[in-house]
């Protein structure tokens, strides 16, 4: 396998003999889809991996446009960039629309449940198959940092730096419930129990109005959704949050939604490892936190929580009127907190556990 790729390219990989799931349960024919930018050097020391969030894919030029790309942040003419597609995904690995080899019908409603540990696995098992042996930076937000996260826990070893966005140690009671009220809006959808690519679009819909009132905040709605002062109806926050039900629904659907939905319920990472603390001080990459500080669905206190136990760690909080998806907004405060780690990193700086304010 070549790794001399000048534009990004999304290739495909599967693995017949599949994987046993956190469950217990075996999935077989595993396909994972996943994109490359730049070269790998001689030296094999530039891979710079990005674990996505829930509904995004592959292709970090698409939604992290500001960070990833010739001339950004992240430059393929300096590094090798990975991003896998997700297990249960719609982009290419294998999900709920996957034909199932023992019935040679699409999963659907029999798809099974997984976790990130799931998911890191699948991660794992493609790295090892490019004869990837260190990550120069594995980085991720939202459900993306879950996957980085834990993937550092379970391969310590592999991992330089590790950058955890927006993200925690473990699913908040607050963001489960978020959640579960997203798949009740899918479960009044009563196509949601017919067995067909477009089940449960009309439920999706409104299941993306519940999660936008997480991923933003007060400040960002009456900055961004203005009315004047003479309406009285069709006002731009009704708009605005029937675009964005409209707009997913064209290019997810709602058994992916439904599976990593639960998926990002399932993260602990301290699940039969002796707690949080414990599996957070098995971390031995150099670790940047990132938390936006209107963030209510991951709000700064988790990220002090993974701060205060990865050992080797900073804290940077980033202002922003974005809430949540300030982690994909922001991206030229992330620069700035990302070239300042590996300055420190460069000059052989000892680190400090000093909160950064951008």
């Amino acid at each position: 396998m070549s790794f001399k790729l000048k534009n990004m390219n999304t290739n495909t990989t599967t693995y017949k003999q599949g994987i046993t799931l956190e469950s217990g349960r075996k999935l077989s024919n595993l396909t994972i889809s996943y994109s490359t930018l730049g070269e790998l050097n001689p030296e094999k020391n530039n891979v710079i991996w990005i674990t996505h969030a829930l509904t995004a894919n592959s292709n970090p030029e698409d939604w992290w446009n500001g960070l990833v790309g010739k001339g950004k942040f992240y430059n393929p003419e300096k590094y090798f960039i990975i991003c896998a597609n997700v297990l249960g995904s719609c982009y290419g690995t294998t999900g709920p629309l996957s034909i199932n080899p023992d019935t040679w019908n699409p999963y659907y409603h029999t798809f099974p449940d997984i976790t990130i540990r799931d998911i890191v696995q699948g991660l794992d098992l493609l790295r090892k198959d490019l004869g990837i042996h260190k990550i120069h930076t594995l980085l991720g937000g939202s459900l993306g940092g879950q996957q980085a996260l834990e993937w550092a826990i379970q391969q310590p070893e592999v991992i330089d730096n590790l950058f955890l966005i927006a993200t925690n140690a473990q699913h908040s009671s607050w963001g489960r419930a978020f959640n579960e009220s997203q798949r009740m809006a899918i479960k009044t959808d009563r196509t949601w129990y017919s067995s067909s690519d477009d089940a449960g679009l009309k439920g999706l819909k409104v299941a993306r109005s519940f999660a936008l009132l997480s991923y933003r905040s007060y400040e960002a709605y009456t900055s961004t959704q203005v009315d004047g002062d003479n309406e009285v109806d069709a006002f731009k926050a009704a708009s605005y949050q029937n675009y964005q039900g409209d707009k997913l629904v064209k290019r997810f659907n709602a058994f992916s939604y439904w599976h990593l939905s639960k998926a990002m319920d399932s993260h602990n990472v301290g699940r039969n490892r002796e707690g949080v603390k414990q599996a957070l001080s098995t971390i031995k990459a150099k670790t940047l936190v990132v938390a936006v500080n209107s963030d209510v669905l991951f709000p700064v206190s988790e990220s002090e929580t993974l701060h205060q136990g990865i050992k080797n760690s900073e804290l940077a909080i980033i202002n922003s009127l974005y809430g949540h998806d300030g982690f994909l907004i922001e991206t030229e405060s992330l620069k700035t907190v990302f070239e300042n780690f590996y300055k420190k990193e460069n000059t052989n700086n000892k680190r400090t556990n000093l909160k950064i304010a951008i």
